[in-house]
Parts: structure tokens; sequence; C-alpha cells
């Protein structure tokens, strides 16, 4: 049952001696006439109850999950690497060329966000692979997420800190 949202449809059995209490104190003394008030007591009161009834709730994806809300998820160089083995993600670096050329992460393309034509570029991208964005030290990359999520990127991971925590981390670097 979701929190704070009342009560779980109530077998009519079990609220039967309610039903009689109600009518009771309507002034209903006889049989006769609490048969006549009967019925308009339970559709009220089964009315108000189901009013209240249990609505199922959205499954949300565990953290090791793949995410495909559209919003980004902050990872680690640990997570990225273990994305990036098992094949889940592609590297989107978005920092210029030359510091693209001086080192990058393997298999990582290379979108200059400084570039007027980013937007573009990105739209030449498949928005329904996992990326894992990353600048220089995180920056400009988590400048470019609100442009990754108007673009439709289905799973967005974010580089903590950006290819500066790779590199401390020690993680492979391609020259």
């Amino acid at each position: 049952m979701n929190a704070g949202r009342g009560f779980p449809a109530t077998p009519l059995f079990l609220i039967a001696p309610l039903f009689y209490a109600i009518a009771s104190k309507a002034g209903c003394s006889s049989i006769g006439r609490m048969k006549s008030t009967l019925p308009l007591v339970a559709l009220s009161l089964i009315l108000s109850v189901s009013s209240f009834a249990e609505t199922p709730v959205e499954k949300k994806p565990a953290s090791s999950e793949a995410k495909t809300s559209g919003e980004p998820k902050d990872v680690t160089p640990d997570e990225a690497e273990k994305l990036i083995k098992e094949k889940k993600a592609v590297v989107l670096d978005i920092r210029t060329p030359e510091e693209f050329a001086k080192g990058h992460i393997e298999g990582a393309i290379n979108v200059d966000f400084l570039d007027d034509k980013f937007s573009e570029e990105l739209a030449k991208l498949d928005k329904s692979t996992p990326v894992i964005v990353h600048c220089g030290s995180g920056k400009r990359s988590t400048s470019s997420l609100p442009q990754l999520k108007e673009q439709k990127f289905q799973s967005i991971f974010h580089l903590n800190q950006g290819f500066k925590a790779w590199l401390d981390a020690g993680k492979p670097v391609k020259k």
C-alpha cells in the first residue's frame, strides 16, 4: 500500500456490522426500514473505501542497472570502467581535439563541447546506446547534460570529476 494513501479494498462481509450500526444511528429501528436504508449506506461506503484502494507503484531500476529514464547518473572511474568493459556504454569525451590527442579513454568518441556544431554532432549519435560523458574536470560535461537530455539520450552516465579522476584512479589511457 502507498504510504498515507488510506485503506486497502475491504470485503463487504467485514463491514456489514458497520452498516447495521450506521443504520441504527440513522433512526432505522425496524428491520424493514433498515433494509431500505442499507443499499444507500452500502453504496456510499463502497465508493468511499474504493477511493482509497491501493494503486500500483512504478518500480525504479536498481542503481547497478542501466538507467533508461534519460536522467544522468554520476559514476566513479571504477563504475565507468566496468560499464566500458562489459560493453554497456560508449564514452563521449567532450574535450577539445587537442586535449583528446594528449590522451583519452580507449574507444572514446570526441565531440568538442566548445565547438559551435556540438549539438549537430550529438544529433548524429545513437540515442539508444548508453553514454558515459566526461570532460577534463567535470565542469563542461555537467554543462552538457541538459543538451544530452534534450536530444533524448536514453541512458546518460556522467564521469565524476572528468578525465582527471580517471587519471588519478590509474585507469588506462590511449595516446
